[in-house]
């Protein structure tokens, strides 16, 4: 595992429909192991690598985090949020925000309110476990910025602006065998994409057919850059690299090797690529978790649910707590990255 480059991963803002910067991480890392480099209309960063006469295969990353997108602005110079993706405030927890207005970038606080009040301040009341005993939702929090509404429009936060997690919180600490930092997804399956080209490049092997590297955008709001990816690129398979929720409702664990998906709640993978990708694994010693998930969608299962590839796989790294403070083990990303090696090496359609 790349620790500075999975740092600096997480550390970029890339709320949804805004991923400039991640995007910007890795057309660096990309640019020199690929044969051609583009964005595309969607903002999907595209390389490829060159093989033979076999049907192209698309591998996706995405490029997106779970953010927070200004409703409105309020008269005292508060902001108004909602998500951008399924979380709650709790997920994230309550403290310091980016928000990414278009000339400047200012901190912000996601707050509650304080706990020292009654019934009569309502919106704080509800969420009181001896009280309302509701659970958090965006309707009770707000972020406070210190700024007045003249002070915010010039900054450029408006209606649409994107709030993210601040900086302070995106350091990823290490702990026994395991990683954990907000926004492993899907800033860990990236890193984990960016390893296996570069192996695959610096091998300098033959793949079978030309291989279609897209790190996506707009994925946590239905798939949207992957979904065009997929219907614009050449090939029949879509393959998504994802983190894939560790809990024994799966009989999955964060311990225990790759999890090779069978179906989401958005469609069935097909069961040739999934089981290809268990032999790989198993083959090299990476104990994979077959799974049958539910509450869960990727880039490839929205593709193929909607027509635009006729074949769909998914390989994830077992993480504890998705869409909050997810863990991974120390070896998860190199045990994804060297089971899609195997795997490109040995498909042939």
């Amino acid at each position: 595992m790349n620790r500075e480059l999975l740092q600096e991963l997480l550390t970029a803002y890339g709320p949804v429909g805004q991923e400039d910067a991640v995007r910007e991480v890795c057309r660096r890392e990309l640019g020199s192991l690929v044969d051609d480099m583009w964005v595309d209309p969607a903002g999907n960063l595209v390389g490829v690598l060159r093989g033979g006469d076999s049907p192209a295969i698309r591998v996706m990353a995405h490029l997106d985090e779970l953010s927070m997108i200004v409703k409105r602005v309020e008269p005292d110079g508060s902001l108004h949020v909602t998500q951008l993706g399924t979380m709650y405030p709790g997920n994230f927890g309550l403290g310091p925000v980016a928000i990414l207005g278009d000339r400047e970038t200012l901190c912000g606080v996601l707050t509650l309110g304080s706990e020292h009040t009654t019934k009569e301040s309502r919106r704080i009341w509800e969420t009181k476990p001896d009280q309302g005993d509701r659970a958090m939702d965006w309707l009770h929090v707000y972020v406070f910025t210190g700024h007045t509404p003249d002070e915010l429009t010039a900054a450029g936060v408006h209606p649409g602006t994107r709030v993210c997690v601040h900086h302070s919180k995106r350091n990823f600490v290490e702990f026994g065998d395991y990683i954990g930092g907000y926004f492993m997804d899907d800033r860990a399956p990236a890193a984990a994409l960016l390893h296996a080209v570069r192996r695959l490049a610096e091998a300098d092997r033959s793949l079978a057919g030309d291989l279609y590297v897209v790190f996506t955008g707009n994925e946590e709001i239905g798939g949207i850059g992957g979904s065009y990816a997929s219907r614009t690129l050449p090939g029949d398979l879509t393959i998504a690299l994802e983190v894939g929720p560790a809990e024994a409702e799966y009989g999955t664990t964060c311990s225990g090797g790759p999890i090779v998906a069978y179906s989401d709640a958005e469609s069935v993978y097909d069961k040739a690529v999934a089981d290809a990708l268990m032999t790989v694994a198993a083959e090299r010693g990476w104990m994979p978790q077959a799974a049958v998930l539910g509450a869960f969608e990727s880039d490839s299962s929205h593709a193929k649910a909607g027509g635009l590839s006729a074949r769909a796989g998914l390989l994830c790294i077992p993480t504890l707590s998705t869409h909050g403070y997810e863990v991974i083990t120390r070896d998860a990303i190199d045990a994804m990255a060297d089971v899609l090696v195997g795997f490109l090496e040995c498909w042939a359609g």
